[in-house]
C-alpha cells in the first residue's frame, strides 16, 4: 500500500505530465506568457471553488509575516516557473522540455540540504544522480 505522502506525489507526477501535453495543445496560436495568464486566472477559480466547496477557507489575515513573506516568494518562483516552462513548451518538443523542468527534482535536493538541512542517504544521490544523467541524456540530443 501506497504511503500517503507518495499516493499524492504520484497524482502530481501524473497531473504534471498532462500539463505539458495540454500545455503544448493549448499554446497553438496563442502568446505563451499570455497563455500563462489565463491558465493562472482559471486555477485561481478552481482552488478558490476547491477550499471553499471543502470548508477550508481562513481568514488571510491570521497569517503570520513569515508565512506570507514565503508564499510570496514561493509564488513568484511559481509565476517565474510557468511564464519559463510555457515559452520553452512553444518552441521545443514536450517531450524533451518536461524532462528537463524535471531537473527541479535535483535542484530541490540539493536546496533541501543547503537550506533546510536534509541528508539524504546515499540512494538517495544515486537516485539524485541518475536523475541528472537522465535529464542530461534528453537535453543534449
Amino acid at each position: 500500500m501506497l504511503s500517503h505522502w507518495l499516493f499524492w506525489a504520484v497524482l502530481s507526477a501524473s497531473f504534471a505530465a498532462l500539463t505539458a501535453i495540454f500545455a503544448k495543445i493549448g499554446l497553438q496560436g496563442v502568446d505563451s506568457d499570455f497563455a500563462t495568464l489565463i491558465r493562472t486566472g482559471l486555477i485561481v477559480v478552481i482552488l478558490l471553488a476547491w477550499v471553499t466547496f471543502l470548508g477550508k477557507w481562513q481568514n488571510p489575515f491570521w497569517l503570520g509575516g513569515k508565512t506570507w513573506l514565503f508564499l510570496l516568494l514561493s509564488a513568484l518562483a511559481t509565476g517565474g516557473s510557468w511564464v519559463c516552462y510555457f515559452r520553452a513548451l512553444q518552441m521545443g518538443h514536450a517531450s524533451q522540455v518536461a524532462p528537463v523542468d524535471k531537473l527541479s527534482v535535483v535542484l530541490v535536493a540539493i536546496f533541501a540540504v543547503i537550506f533546510l538541512g536534509e541528508r539524504p542517504s546515499e540512494q538517495e544521490y544515486g537516485g539524485i544522480a541518475l536523475i541528472t544523467i537522465g535529464v542530461l541524456m534528453i537535453a543534449l540530443k
